[in-house]
């Protein structure tokens, strides 16, 4: 374990590090840093941080960098992560608030997290089978056509749009959606399935060909899953970090080309609460071993619905990211989770 004043002087490193992107030595930490010892004695400390391996001079006569070693003892040992200022604040919630339906929440969350934090910004959808009803619509087209909504809790709008064998009364069109509301709404998706089952018997024999059709596009809408959907924002963020991907970006790229390595990413986020954050070798997928993620789950205080994060090159600005991806999961969660 470090003793305090070494610990000061590897967070001074790191920060250094991350602001200025250029190896950092005894006499700038000493100019930059009033860290209360010696230039010699933190000379002695670099030493023994290099030794235990969490500093590494990258080239002879230069100063030191971290290692994917420093950089996860800095980030366990932070003592708070930076908040937002009132205006970031602000601006976040005005505008999340904004956002139509969830497609537009999860993509306003992207360009939001991107911005924020200059990285790149990975969000999943929130799963449906942890969704509930809201509301179930019919809106007639034409006599014959008519548009089935349905609103999840979790913002989510499907459409279907249905041709019904005969034409639809406003009595028939009011009975069915009164009977479907009553039927499914607050109920899990997964359930109300099974709650519309007996449907078409509670109406006479002409009604039914219509109710079956709008009981099939409905349950359609029902049983689609999009936990596996994860939307991927401001790559173009990267190009900022070429030297921090000394041999190619290309491998990093590729890998954020796969869904399934998305979904991985952000897999160990399971507390709404509580940030992950995996930096270099700790990323099991091999083209992401120069970069660091930081993820956690959005949702409401006692389930997680999907999760967020960024990712970006391991010379991170650990507090603020961490602090923007939190602080964002909360509004995100907030809409989602009280629907």
């Amino acid at each position: 374990m470090l003793e305090d004043r070494k610990l000061d002087v590897l967070r001074a490193i790191v920060e250094d590090y991350v602001s200025t992107q250029e190896p950092v030595g005894s006499k700038a930490l000493v100019e930059r840093h009033n860290l209360g010892v010696s230039p010699a004695t933190i000379r002695n400390d670099m030493a023994a941080l290099e030794d235990e391996g969490y500093i590494a001079q990258p080239h002879t006569s230069a100063g030191r960098i971290p290692t994917d070693k420093g950089y996860r003892l800095f980030v366990d040992r932070l003592s708070t992560v930076k908040p937002l200022s009132v205006p970031e604040r602000r601006a976040i919630q005005t505008f999340l608030d904004g956002a139509l339906d969830l497609d537009d929440i999860v993509a306003r969350t992207v360009r939001l997290l991107a911005q924020l934090t200059r990285q790149v910004a990975v969000v999943q959808y929130p799963s449906l089978s942890r969704s509930s009803v809201r509301h179930v619509e019919l809106v007639p087209m034409t006599t014959s056509r008519l548009l089935v909504v349905l609103i999840t809790t979790t913002g989510r709008v499907e459409q279907r749009l249905v041709e019904a064998p005969v034409e639809v009364g406003e009595h028939l069109l009011g009975e069915l959606r009164a009977q479907l509301n009553a039927s499914t709404v607050g109920v899990r998706l997964p359930d109300a399935v099974a709650r519309l089952s007996g449907l078409p018997e509670r109406f006479g024999a002409e009604e039914r060909p219509v109710v079956a059709a709008v009981l099939s596009a409905l349950l359609d809408s029902l049983v689609e899953q999009h936990e596996d959907r994860v939307v991927l924002g401001g790559t173009a963020n990267l190009a900022r970090f070429g030297p921090d991907f000394p041999f190619s970006i290309r491998p990093v790229l590729e890998a954020l080309e796969e869904q399934i390595v998305l979904l991985r990413l952000l897999g160990e986020a399971t507390d709404p609460s509580g940030i992950t954050v995996r930096i270099g070798a700790e990323n099991a997928h091999e083209g992401l071993s120069t970069t660091s993620i930081v993820s956690v789950g959005y949702g409401t205080e006692n389930e997680v619905l999907a999760k967020l994060g960024v990712l970006g090159p391991t010379r991170m600005d650990y507090p603020g990211t961490m602090g923007a991806v939190r602080a964002v999961a909360r509004y995100v969660g907030k809409i989602v989770g009280e629907g």
